[in-house]
Formats: C-alpha cells, structure tokens, sequence
C-alpha cells in the first residue's frame, strides 16, 4: 500500500482512522471488564480498620501478567481521602496503572459526602469543574465555594485530566457538599508517547506540508488551516471539555433524574459569596423573561469600575459570546441536547479552543444563536491571566485578595432580593472574527466524535 504513490493519503487515512478506533475500543473493553467484575465486600463484611481497595488483578492487569492493587475509594462506604496510586517501577507500566485507574474510577463514580449531605434535590445546581494542574488556583476557587450560601444543596464534579496527589487531596478536603472526581480517560499523561499525546512519528509543528510528505511523518495529510501541525497539549483541553460535557450529562449516574442547570467552571475562575443566590434569580428570571435565553453566564471579564450601587440587581439580555460569556456558563438539559447533535460541527471546525467553537456552532448548526442573561456585575471573576493564552507569571492569591477586596466593600449589595432585566440589547447571530487553528488533524475529529458512542 505505501509504495502506491496514487494511494498513499487513502492508506494513511485508513491507518489513522484504524488507531482511533482501535482507541476506542480498548476504552469499550476496559469498562466492560469493569463491568462484569465481581461486587465489591459490604462495608460490614471489612474490618474497620482495613482500607477500602478495588482488587484490579483480572481487570487491569499490566503487561507481563503482573496485577496492581490500587487502593481507592470502595463501593459502598464514604470515601475519606485520595486515592493512592503505587509508584511501578517503569515509566511504561505507571501508565498502564494510570489508566486502569482512570477508568475503574470512572465506572465506580464514589461520592463523597453522601451522609453528610443526604437529601440533595434532584434540581438543585450542579457544578462541574475543568481542572488540569494549578493546584493554587483550584484552592482558591474551593475557598470560594466554601463560603456561599446554599452551596450545600450543589453537586461539585471535579473533571481531571491529569492525577496529581495534591490535587486529590483538595478534592477530599471538601466538607461542605457532595463532591465527586471523573478523569477524561484520553489525557497526554494516559498516552504520553502515542496519540492523542505526542507520537515521535507525528510531524513537527512548522513544517510544510510538502516537507512533511517526504519526511512521511503520519500526520503528514493533516495540517491545520494555517500550515501548522497539531499540537498535543494544546489539542487536549477542547477533548477534554466535549468529552467532560458528554459523559456529565449522559454517564453520571448522579445526574440521571437531574431536571435542573449544569454550571461549567474552570479551576481559575473564583465566585462571589452570592453567585448561587443569583443563579437561582437568572434562572427565575429566564423562565419569566426570556424562555428563549439558553445559556446562563455569571459575568463577563468587564472591568469592575465604580461601586456597586444600583447595579448589583440588573441582568442583561444580550447575544452570547464566547470571548465574554465562557466564564460560569450555565444551562439545563435541552441546550446539551441541541449541543450534543451538533458533534460533528464541532469536532471538525479548526479551532483548538472549546469556546471559539461554540461560538461557530452559534452561526453554523444549532437551531437559533444564543442569547444569555448576565449580570451586570459579575458573580465569577478569574484568578490570573497566566492560561494556555498568557505568558506572565501567575500570581493567584494577589489575584483574590483584589477580587475579595471588591466583594468586600460592596457586601451590603450583595444577595439582592430581586433582579431586573435593566438592559435589553439588540441581538444577531455572531461569527468568530478568526479562526485558530490548531485542530486540522483527523485524529482529533476522529476521537473527539467517538466520545458520544463510548458507553
């Protein structure tokens, strides 16, 4: 087949292709393997003093035949820390053990907290959290959380894309509401040396086409709009966050009778004391208002200037944007349905970022653009501008002692009794004003499709 000039972009798709859904299928097995494993002992069948484990020998056992045991919440009692995962002793076989874990995790989906919080409704908030590895940041939005009102009746999904114990251990630290922890199962840390990591075959970022041809790197096909090659670290957050909407609101058991909004935040962003006050309010609002508003936004990244005297209770009514609205997003089931059918459109367009291409499925295949009510003051700020965009060095805790500052000395505005739409804009469709990039390799569309059809 390769020494077919006339042929070798078909056979190289058909190789790429065969990968992906080779991928896939690997993820199928794992959980049906999960699956089929025997139940787990009760809680009064194990000592007291005996640490919960699952036993992943026949499950997940590592090259060689050697099986790891991985102690890790058990079903059926109240997880009370981390899990711990054992240190193998080659880079290869911690891999294989990151993985099992990843997925036995996925498939058990331990809460935290249940007989703390026993009685949640099955409308009340849930929030779900994209975390990568900025502890600091995730600390201070958890310190956040811990203050509001009414947070207590929320489920807090932490969506990780990487282990890390100390990110583990905030996640067990929280006290204040039921919390659960899933792992996006096709992270760089889960294929460090093979797609959708970085594969030493694939082609350098900057290398022309025609170069890239005769090097006859396996992308080689597949540049993005600009020329450029696909990078891995850059490619996964946008996996991440269409996976993370997906298997939130189609794999949780937690969120199978759920009726109510889905709030999407990132470990960066920080909320006000009053944030799930005013949400609930939006939402009255949007029933009332302006049942044709799909998303909800609890700010934008407006400057604050002045008090907030006059404004804390006034909601705007305006098209959504992706550069202003991406922060605490909100929105119920029958926008992720109207999302979910557009897979395709999002998976293919050539954008690595989530947002951006949101904001072309708001012109190009949803049913109607978007339209969002916001507050006129925000109600979730940002940490730091030291993301996948910025270059400066972060410095979070500044960042919050500003933002508290603020809150501070406008906390009588704050939990207003009622809001008011006080500005209704004219609103039109919105097209990106560029596209990134980044995304133009078929194994990205390819994998990112799939994520609908895992089970």
């Amino acid at each position: 087949c390769w020494r077919s000039r006339s042929v070798r972009s078909r056979c190289r798709l058909t190789v790429i292709q065969s990968g992906c859904r080779s991928l896939v299928r690997w993820h199928r097995a794992r959980l049906l393997r999960a699956a089929e494993a025997p139940a787990l002992p009760s809680p009064g069948a194990a000592s007291a003093a005996s640490a919960p484990h699952y036993r992943l020998g026949a499950r997940a056992a590592t090259r060689g035949g050697a099986a790891a045991t991985m102690p890790v919440p058990g079903r059926g009692r109240e997880p009370t820390g981390a899990a711990a995962l054992p240190q193998p002793s080659s880079p290869a076989n911690r891999t294989l053990g990151y993985r099992s874990l990843f997925y036995q995790l996925n498939f058990d989906q331990p809460v935290r907290n249940p007989a703390r919080f026993p009685r949640r409704p099955p409308a009340e908030l849930v929030l779900v959290v994209q975390v990568h590895e900025r502890a600091e940041h995730l600390r201070l939005l958890l310190d956040s959380l811990r203050r509001a009102p009414g947070v207590e009746n929320a489920l807090l999904v932490l969506s990780h894309d990487l282990w890390s114990e100390e990110l583990n251990r905030l996640a067990a630290e929280v006290e204040f509401c039921q919390v659960l922890q899933i792992f996006f199962p096709f992270s760089t840390q889960l294929y460090p040396r093979e797609f959708p990591g970085h594969d030493p075959r694939d082609c350098p970022r900057d290398i022309d086409k025609a170069a890239a041809l005769r090097l006859g790197c396996i992308n080689a096909e597949y540049p993005d709009s600009f020329g450029h090659y696909r990078e891995a670290r850059f490619s996964q957050t946008k996996h991440h966050w269409w996976w993370k909407l997906h298997f939130v609101w189609e794999r949780l058991r937690a969120l199978r009778e759920h009726t109510g909004l889905v709030l999407f935040l990132e470990e960066d962003h920080y909320l006000a004391p009053d944030f799930y006050h005013v949400l609930k309010q939006l939402w009255a609002l949007k029933q009332q208002e302006c049942p044709e508003c799909q998303v909800l936004s609890l700010g934008s990244y407006n400057v604050v200037r002045g008090g907030f005297s006059g404004k804390a209770d006034k909601v705007e009514m305006k098209t959504w944007k992706s550069t202003e609205h991406n922060m605490g997003m909100a929105f119920s089931r029958d926008t992720y349905q109207q999302l979910i059918e557009c897979t395709d459109a999002f998976c293919t367009y050539d954008d690595y970022n989530w947002d951006w291409t949101l904001q072309h499925l708001t012109i190009s295949c949803l049913p109607k653009f978007w339209k969002v009510l916001v507050p006129e003051i925000p109600r979730v700020f940002h940490t730091g501008d030291c993301g996948m965009h910025h270059k400066k060095s972060c410095r979070p805790a500044t960042q919050s002692a500003k933002i508290d500052s603020l809150l501070s000395s406008n906390q009588q505005y704050l939990f207003p009794e009622t809001m008011s739409v006080s500005k209704r804009y004219s609103m039109a469709p919105l097209s990106p004003h560029v596209k990134n990039g980044g995304w133009g390799d078929i194994r990205d569309h390819e994998l990112c499709k799939s994520y609908r059809r895992l089970q």
